[in-house]
């Protein structure tokens, strides 16, 4: 074929190309779906999980008419996280363990279908970290997506709820868990994997939502081959400058082989940006806690990490807390927000990390733009270095002093971070961040553990108590409020305003184009704040404490907002379990028993039961007497004319 000729049928090839119609694919189809605020269709209402929703009948004037429009028993009575999905006039919720999901029809509330799947107990709840917690469901190509406890990841027909396939992400007789809610990008559903106080090493994965067949798998710690990292093209925040990370940033922060055992799970929250098509998260906690065991930044546990979304190739990732010495976990949720910072206009990525610090980088490049404390309380670390981009460490509050285990008292935050997995809300008409969070200090003593498969691994004991602090100043006040409700601009890095909570406000928010924003908290409360203010608008006790995530939409042209009532999580596993008769009821039958065999047993469960609770106990005793274990979804809409 002659030159011209063929140059001429290339270029006629390429044109048909590009005028062809773009290929529906799931993530197309979720996008369309989170277009139409009638619709929630992922955990965060949208890919940039900013948890904002367009609908504005429940107004600042009228949401004191909220009333309940019905309700729906779960029949589970553990720890109720995550949120709804509403899809197209169908509901689909999901419980803790053993991970049943219901499809309600909104009309009538009648059950479509429900799925539970076949899970051993003995094998799993024993390893689960902190309740028995799931935070969520994932939908696209007709399918609904459920990451179940035990690890399996199983794709439901949506529309039958039959079993289309499910396949296996981990191993729970290693510690590995899930809790995490899946997300659905492209020909791709992204999950990651729980376990950090066992030891796991953490990764993000990405299967086929058609086959279950794995596509690509990222660890957060390890050689370049296993994170997935290019050391010439992979950057960083480094002197100033982003800065390609180089060959084996990883391992060589390690000792040794401890990276194969080194954490950095990924349970969290995903984001996806279309455009760039990069997936955005966070890693969690080094393993072991006893930082003399681990030395060097142990990298890339608690980083942000911004992945190519169809092979996981890594684009840029930042440490926030090199050698994590407090269990400061990295697995906040990453809204995406386009923003004018320092005078120029930004594609940002936004996370407010346990560690009490909000960051604001840039989601293109991961050049760091702001990192300032959410709450004035926090001492561990005097500020972070906006050149190195690292926290500089207050000596005195470190657990580790010259390569030493020390206990270091009064740290703040404690270990449940100035702010948890309880993921946050922005509105576009205000320009602020909606933080549900915390208000704890801790005293924390490391001590040495061996690594045993299955077992906890953590090594340090801990206590909680109230900051006694100002959430804006920082100052002592003498006030024994466990919790916030506070508004940030993500651009500065200032609050705007903070409401106290008695408890932990351990529930996600959604803010309105009505202009109000809904949360709720560990005593049971939905309520409702104006979200230029903070003022409360509206407050109804529901059947038991809220750690769910509030969400909102419409049906036959109604407004409506749900919540998943039903007390557990971190904080409230105690009420959840009746964790501290269990526990003294144990202590007395290991103090009787005389086979020593059965009493090394005993003492192993023991060891899981009080783990569970991981120091919080102390600080929320007197929840048990506000709220009792119960799952319930409720429903709220204003009343009709």
């Amino acid at each position: 074929m002659n030159k011209p000729l063929k140059s001429l049928l290339l270029a006629s090839s390429v044109a048909a190309i590009l005028a062809a119609p773009a290929i529906s694919t799931a993530n197309s189809d979720v996008e369309k779906l989170t277009q139409n605020p009638a619709n929630w269709a992922t955990w965060g209402g949208n890919y940039a999980g900013t948890r904002y929703s367009e609908l504005n009948e429940i107004n600042v004037d009228n949401v004191k008419n909220l009333q309940p429009a019905w309700t729906f028993s779960t029949g589970v009575l553990r720890g109720h996280e995550g949120g709804p999905l509403a899809i197209d006039g169908v509901i689909y919720i999901h419980t803790p363990f053993p991970n049943t999901v219901f499809a309600i029809d909104q009309k009538t509330q009648a059950i479509l279908w429900e799925f539970t799947p076949v899970q051993d107990a003995d094998v799993t709840i024993p390893v689960m970290c902190c309740d028995t917690v799931n935070r969520g469901l994932a939908y696209g190509d007709g399918k609904i997506f459920l990451q179940q406890s035990n690890t399996v990841l199983t794709a439901l027909d949506a529309k039958t709820g039959k079993r289309v396939w499910s396949v296996q992400n981990g191993d729970p007789k290693l510690g590995m868990t899930n809790t995490n809610a899946p997300l659905v990008v492209k020909d791709k559903v992204l999950t990651g994997i729980s376990g950090g106080e066992f030891g796991v090493r953490g990764f993000m994965a990405a299967y086929d939502i058609k086959t279950g067949k794995l596509a690509w798998k990222g660890y957060s710690v390890g050689p370049d081959a296993d994170t997935l990292i290019q050391p010439d093209k992979t950057t960083t925040w480094e002197n100033g400058k982003v800065t390609p990370v180089g060959a084996d940033s990883s391992v060589k922060t390690w000792k040794g082989d401890q990276w194969k055992i080194g954490g950095g799970t990924t349970w969290g929250w995903y984001s996806y940006d279309p455009k760039l098509n990069l997936v955005y998260y966070g890693s969690g906690n080094p393993s072991t806690w006893n930082p003399v065991q681990r030395p060097g930044d142990n990298k890339w546990s608690m980083s942000l990490w911004a992945r190519d979304a169809d092979t996981g190739a890594v684009k840029w990732v930042y440490q926030m807390t090199p050698h994590d010495e407090w269990d400061f976990d990295g697995i906040n949720e990453t809204p995406l927000i386009d923003q004018e910072v320092n005078g120029s206009m930004r594609k940002t990525i936004v996370h407010f990390d346990r560690n009490g610090f909000g960051y604001t980088l840039d989601r293109e490049t991961g050049e760091l733009l702001v990192a300032e404390k959410f709450d004035k309380s926090v001492n561990w670390a005097s500020h972070v270095d906006m050149k190195t981009g690292r926290p500089q460490v207050v000596a005195k509050y470190s657990t580790e002093q010259n390569g030493e285990d020390v206990k270091s008292e009064d740290i703040c935050p404690a270990a449940l971070g100035s702010k948890n997995q309880q993921p946050v809300s922005y509105s576009p008409q205000t320009g602020l961040v909606y933080i549900s969070g915390n208000h704890l200090c801790m005293n924390y003593e490391p001590f040495a553990v061996d690594y045993t498969a299955g077992q906890p691994y953590v090594g340090a004991t801990l206590d909680m108590m109230p900051a006694g602090k100002d959430v804006l100043t920082g100052q002592p006040d003498g006030t024994t409020n466990l919790g916030q409700f506070t508004a940030w601009d993500s651009k500065t890095g200032k609050i705007a305003w903070s409401v106290k909570e008695p408890f932990s406000v351990w529930s996600g928010s959604v803010a309105t184009a009505g202009g109000v924003v809904f949360y709720g908290t560990l005593e049971g409360y939905l309520k409702a704040v104006d979200a230029k203010t903070g003022k409360e608008l509206y407050k109804f006790k529901t059947p038991s404490g809220i750690i769910g995530n509030v969400n909102t939409w419409s049906f036959e042209g109604k407004q409506y907002v749900g919540v998943l009532s039903g007390i557990g999580g971190w904080a409230g596993a105690v009420v959840a379990t009746d964790g501290d008769k269990v526990i003294a009821a144990m202590q007395e039958k290991i103090a009787a028993e005389t086979d020593s065999a059965k009493k090394v047993e005993l003492e192993k469960a023991l060891l899981m039961k009080t783990q569970e609770a991981l120091g919080a106990a102390g600080a929320y005793a007197s929840l048990g007497k506000l709220t009792k274990a119960g799952g319930v979804f409720s429903v709220f809409a204003l009343p009709s004319n």
